[in-house]
Parts: C-alpha cells; structure tokens; sequence
C-alpha cells in the first residue's frame, strides 16, 4: 500500500549559515557601530541581543533576509517578545520549530478526512502517516496539503509505492 510521511524538519546547517552571515553583516554596518549588537546560537534558539528595543527588531530582519535567502521558512521561526536584560541591553530569544505537533497532527489528519480524499492519515510521533490504494490518490492528497496553511513549514517525505 503506498504511502508518504508529512514532516516539518529545519536544515539546521543552513540556519547556522543564515545566523553567521546575519551576525557578519551587523559587525560590519555602520548603523550597527557601537550598539554591542550580537546574534548567537543557544540551547534554546537563537538569541539576538542590542542596546535598544529598535536595534533588536532591525538585527532581526537581516536575520530573517537571511534566513529567506537560505530557503529557510520563516514560518519555522518563533520571535518571542524583545525584553530587557539589564541595564540598556534588550534580548529576543527565536525559538526554532520543527517536527508536528499533536495539535497540528490533528488538524492536518482532520483536514485529510474532512476533504473525503481516498487516503487515510495516521498520527506517528512527530509526523503524519498518509496512505491510499492508488499513488494518484496519494499526489492529490499532497496537492491539498500543499494548498492548506498550517503555520509549518512541511515536507512530504518517504514515499513509498
């Protein structure tokens, strides 16, 4: 019986370019000179630290430029509240998503069925199984999937005939 999973996965190599190139670009701009703004990887996420709250959200826009240039999504990242962290120095800690959640399992399983594709969607840890009898109906499925917005970056992965 064919079948394919829906996964969200980060190319966590690509992220660690994005996030060094961004760190680069701020040492080197002037409107960057002399705010001590920095951009760092932690167990967490990644963190984006500045002497103001302005200086925070325009670190994060050349993070985010380049992380799109990356073909990394932008829907991957969480931007948590900018907040002060002592004295002048603002910190924003983005937190990375990745993997399906249980909640979005069910609504991509609910989504499938509501359709009333021939397919059927099983729940499996962090992804969502997809099988049918027919690979045709398992290509429309995708197609569906792809056309729906579920705040996630997915892939479409292990397809079997």
């Amino acid at each position: 019986m064919p079948s394919f999973d829906v996964v969200s996965k980060i190319d966590q190599h690509e992220v660690d370019n994005a996030r060094n190139q961004a760190s680069k670009e701020i040492a080197q701009r002037y409107d960057f000179k002399g705010t001590d703004s920095k951009i760092e990887q932690t167990e967490d996420g990644i963190v984006i630290r500045a002497n103001s709250e302005g200086r925070v959200d325009a670190a994060r826009d050349v993070l985010e430029s380049k992380m799109v240039r990356r073909q990394v999504s932008l829907k991957s990242l969480d931007a948590q509240a900018p907040q002060q962290a002592g004295g002048q120095t603002w910190r924003q800690l983005i937190k990375l998503k990745e993997g399906v959640s249980k909640e979005k399992a069910k609504e991509i399983v609910k989504e499938i069925k509501a359709n009333k594709l021939k397919v059927q969607a099983s729940i499996q840890g962090d992804s969502v199984r997809v099988s049918g009898k027919k690979r045709d109906d398992l290509q429309d499925a995708i197609a569906f999937l792809k056309e729906q917005d579920f705040d996630l970056p997915l892939q479409y992965v292990n397809f079997r005939d």
